[in-house]
């Protein structure tokens, strides 16, 4: 299944969440969410620094990450940005792979 890093920061109203419900609940929804996509939730883990969050999980395609990005997103509760995570495989396979192209003012 493709992975997927989602990295994210919470509002002010979405930390005194977490400071209410804490970490471990947090995580659990998120795997909830993830569940009910068809993905499967690998890491969880909070930071400090400019982001809150980073998770890492599996979903069967890029629509079904795109639809749990949309509801998270949605809530107005949490800024995130999501990276498509490639495997060393997947990118021997790319350089195997033609296309054409040309470079501007090339």
């Amino acid at each position: 299944m493709p992975k997927y890093l989602y990295v994210g920061s919470y509002t002010a109203d979405a930390v005194k969440g977490v400071l209410k419900e804490g970490g471990s609940s947090r995580r659990d929804a998120v795997r909830q969410l993830i569940e009910s996509g068809g993905g499967k939730l690998e890491a969880f883990y909070f930071a400090f620094g400019d982001k809150d969050f980073y998770i890492v999980a599996d979903f069967p395609d890029s629509v079904s990450s795109l639809a749990c990005t949309l509801l998270v997103n949605a809530s107005g509760a949490v800024r995130t940005t999501t990276v498509a995570l490639l495997t060393p495989e997947e990118v021997d396979e790319a350089t195997k792979k033609s296309a054409d192209y040309r470079p501007p003012g090339g």
